[in-house]
Order: structure tokens, then sequence, then C-alpha cells
């Protein structure tokens, strides 16, 4: 289509590799302007780099408080106030709640809930005179849990309670600002590639059909769900969790 975003300016972090990238770069050929964040500054730039004048990369922790301001200062220097933000930047960290420590518990909330909370004040601040998007992305983690993440699951249960919050707020002030989340079960990423032994044959079987039994995704079928929550194509969609799982959670399989 070309134009879904045509005029658009949005912000997406962790957009160095994975399911940021691939968001990335849909966007830009959906016609936005992209600023890209990330603590990985080779990868970033790289990315950036392909798609050119419409993008822009900041470096960014998104557990700072300052780095925000300087990513929705640097967005509004270059293109103008952004009318999308896709939270996508995350940590993953094996654990149950046996053997997880005090400092992994609060480095994964740190990063994934707190990270996010400061996203979405800041894009409501900035956006809610024009409208706009927030797309968060959470997890089935949030909706049934994960024994061996345990604080991974419980940051997504976080951004996910936070969102409706956001949602409701934005309504009730009549601000035209929706916030949604998508509920991934498994993505061949690599954050996630280390913990579920994700070989090049399965991404290659993937790429060619959905195995039926399957639990992994690809970024690009996340990115096409983002990219659809960011658009005006889902202007009446606020406060929704879609799960892409492959009917995983339905069906009460760990």
């Amino acid at each position: 289509m070309g134009d879904r975003l045509k005029g658009k300016i949005a912000v997406v972090t962790g957009a160095a590799s994975g399911v940021g990238k691939q968001d990335a770069l849909l966007f830009a050929r959906e016609g936005a302007r992209v600023v890209l964040t990330d603590v990985n500054e080779e990868a970033g730039r790289e990315v950036a780099a392909q798609i050119g004048d419409a993008a822009l990369f900041v470096r960014h922790d998104i557990s700072s408080e300052t780095g925000w301001n300087d990513v929705f200062g640097a967005a509004q220097t270059t293109f103008g106030t952004p009318d999308v933000l896709v939270n996508n930047a995350a940590v993953l960290l094996l654990g149950s709640i046996e053997d997880t420590t005090l400092e992994q518990w609060q480095r994964v909330l740190r990063i994934n809930a707190e990270g996010y909370f400061l996203g979405c004040r800041a894009a409501v601040k900035a956006m809610k005179e024009k409208g706009g998007s927030i797309v968060n992305m959470s997890s089935v983690a949030a909706l049934g849990g994960l024994g061996m993440f345990c604080a991974y699951s419980a940051s997504k249960g976080a951004v996910t309670a936070m969102t409706r919050a956001i949602a409701a707020h934005c309504k009730q002030q009549g601000y035209k600002v929706r916030c949604n989340t998508i509920h991934p079960d498994g993505i061949l990423t690599p954050m996630t590639a280390p913990f579920f032994g994700a070989a090049e044959e399965t991404r290659d079987a993937l790429t060619q059909s959905v195995d039926p039994h399957g639990r992994m995704c690809l970024p690009e079928d996340i990115a096409n769900l983002v990219l659809f929550l960011a658009s005006d194509e889902s202007r009446f969609i606020n406060g929704s969790e879609y799960r892409i799982d492959n009917a995983q959670m339905i069906m009460g399989i760990a």
C-alpha cells in the first residue's frame, strides 16, 4: 500500500534488531518518519541508514527519564511532534520465583515496566493536543504467566494494566490518544533465541508457512499488527489486548 502512515511521525524503541527493527522498516515503507532508539548504537544507526532521510537514530536507555526527554526533544526538532510511540525495548531474564534475585527483579521491572511508564507519560504529554497511538509490547506471560520467567511476567503484567489505565485516562480527558497492547507467545529474535535454541532452519520453515503446532513467530508477524494499531485504520481501538500466539493460550498448554 505504501501510505498507511503517510505524514506520521513515530518513535520506536529497541529498533536496532528484532521486532523494533521490523517496525521501523515497515513504518518507513508506509510513509512515516521514524525516530529509532536503542542502547545498541552501531546496529541502530545501521537500521536508520537503511531507511535514509526519513529516519533518526537516538541512543536511548528507556529506564532513563532524561533519556525520554532527549528522544522526544530530538523528534520534535527533526520531524515534529510524534503521532506514534511503540514501546518495544525490553529485557528477558530466566528465573522462577525461587531463584530470581532481588537485583534481577529490580532490573527487569526498571526497564520493562518503569521504562514503558516513562515513555507513555512522555507520549501522552506530547500527543494530547494532536492525538496519537501508543503501542505497548506485552506478552502472553502477562495473561497466563510463565513459571520460569517470574520477573518478566510481572513486568509485562504491569505494562498491560498500565495500558488500560492510560486508555481510560485519555478517554476521560478527551484526548485523542489511544493505547493498546500486543501479547506474543514467542518471537524468533536475538533476545529470545538463546532461550529457545531457535535454529536457522526453524526460521526458514516459519517463513514459508505457519506450523499449526508452532509457538514461535517472526518479527514481521508482530510488525504487521503494530502497523495496524499505529495507523488510523484502528482509530476506534483503545485499551485492547491482542494475542499473537497461534491459539496457544486458549489451549491451556504451558
